[in-house]
């Protein structure tokens, strides 16, 4: 396997909202207040437009204007965009465009709605690594995006000097240990999934990135500190409490009760963009009373 580039992204890295106005327009300002109040907060970095920030909904425009507008308010620390496009000809495109724009890395999606077979796979991932001279941190999440990185298919990516990091979005956290096992520390392993967080960090990764961290990061942080010293019995029990929250971030609908989560603690709007639509009826009752529930009893 060839050297990679060195990678030291690790922490707890947010993957931070797009905000709206009330006409749906994204709305510059609110996006920088919501960024700006989670750096203060201690995080290490900031994710942007993957599935929390609303990617895909945003054009072409939007998404450098949001980008442009994090660089802005990071304070220096990582920002990584999210490369989640139809075609690997505008993934590169955007890839380059984000460099320009002062991204730190890139989380790079399979190109949406066609499934690929593994060596399409990883053709566009090649593709787009080619473009840029930024640092990758490829995305798997089989349950949303209904393709699996393999094993056999990351193998033969290690040769991409670029590629260093593996977002891990699968339900199962076996896989941490296969990927460990597999290529030791050739990949800078991240929790994607925020119900599989803690399990996720004992077992070998190194950050994680995280939906509701957007409306509890000093918990988040708090979890993750925990871990990183030892003190299982204090992550524990930041994890039973935080749970039922971080459940969230495995539904269909976790973009919109993220964002109703930042609603309740005084954060942001939980303003989507269609085809989502905010939460209503028994469902918004029932997010909303597991929302208040954890504001009301924090570990802190």
């Amino acid at each position: 396997m060839s050297h990679s580039l060195p990678c030291t992204w690790s922490g707890v890295f947010p993957a931070a909202t797009t905000q709206f106005d009330s006409a749906l327009q994204v709305d510059l300002p609110a996006t920088q207040r919501v960024q700006r109040a989670l750096v203060e907060e201690g995080v290490h970095g900031l994710v942007l437009m993957g599935t929390v920030g609303e990617g895909n909904s945003l054009s072409a425009e939007e998404k450098r204007a949001v980008l442009k507008a994090a660089v802005e308010v990071a304070g220096g620390l990582p920002v990584i965009v999210g490369v989640s496009e139809f075609t690997t000809a505008t993934a590169a495109i955007f890839a380059r465009d984000a460099e320009r724009l002062g991204a730190a890395g890139l989380m790079v999606l399979p190109a949406m709605v066609y499934v690929p077979t593994p060596a399409e796979l990883e053709h566009h991932f090649r593709t787009v690594a080619a473009a840029t001279a930024l640092p990758i941190m490829l995305y798997n999440n089989p349950p949303s995006y209904r393709v699996n990185i393999e094993i056999s298919t990351l193998a033969r990516l290690a040769d991409v000097p670029n590629i260093v990091a593996i977002k891990e979005s699968a339900a199962d956290s076996r896989r941490f240990t296969d990927l460990v096992n597999a290529f030791g520390d050739r990949f800078v392993l991240f929790a994607g999934l925020d119900d599989v967080a803690f399990e996720a960090l004992v077992l070998g990764a190194e950050g994680w990135v995280s939906g509701l961290t957007n409306a509890f990061p000093t918990e988040s942080l708090q979890l993750y500190e925990a871990l990183r010293s030892g003190d299982l019995a204090r992550a524990r029990r930041i994890y039973r409490w935080f749970m039922p929250l971080l459940h969230l971030d495995a539904e269909h609908d976790l973009v919109q009760s993220i964002k109703l989560a930042e609603q309740i603690m005084g954060r942001g709007s939980e303003r989507v963009r269609p085809p989502r639509l905010p939460l209503s009826g028994e469902r918004r009752a029932a997010v909303v009373a597991m929302i208040e529930r954890a504001r009301d009893t924090r570990p802190a």
